[in-house]
């Protein structure tokens, strides 16, 4: 699974430990989209980076981390396509993905602790879309979301 990681400067050092979580695993390959160390950068435009990598094929999913995850979520859902879902606890890690079909986690590093966010990003990853009576709400978020595509 190809998975695209991307965060701000609030959420640098949460970013290196979820990429120290997941290397090595042989099904896992990341990218870092930023912030690099030090780097100060507008969440969106990484957001953005992340959201249109995942939209656009080139990665099956995204992690997307600031301070909350709220901004990173709000920016992440205004590329066509993208479902992207904050999360903190578990059931919603879980739900964004069987019920929703989230591509994006998003989490805050002012929000959550390092072990629960490795916690949440193990549950998601390990989730797929459960389809059922879920699909056809999914679908239909996408007939709205294309009601807006100019």
């Amino acid at each position: 699974m190809r998975i695209a990681i991307g965060c701000d400067e609030a959420a640098y050092h949460l970013k290196l430990e979820i990429i120290g979580h997941l290397k090595g695993r042989e099904e896992i390959e990341l990218k870092d989209f930023g912030a690099g160390p030090g780097e100060t950068v507008f969440y969106p435009d990484i957001a953005k980076s992340v959201a249109e990598a995942v939209a656009g094929g080139s990665f099956e999913r995204g992690i997307l981390l600031c301070g909350t995850g709220i901004g990173m979520a709000i920016t992440a859902n205004k590329v066509p396509g993208i479902r992207a879902a904050v999360c903190h606890d578990p059931y919603s890690a879980e739900r964004s993905r069987k019920s929703n079909n989230a591509q994006i986690l998003c989490m805050g590093e002012r929000v959550i602790g390092v072990e629960l966010c490795k916690c949440l990003v193990d549950i998601w990853l390990g989730c797929d879309f459960a389809g059922g009576a879920s699909k056809q709400k999914v679908a239909r978020i996408t007939e709205i979301e294309r009601e807006y595509i100019r």
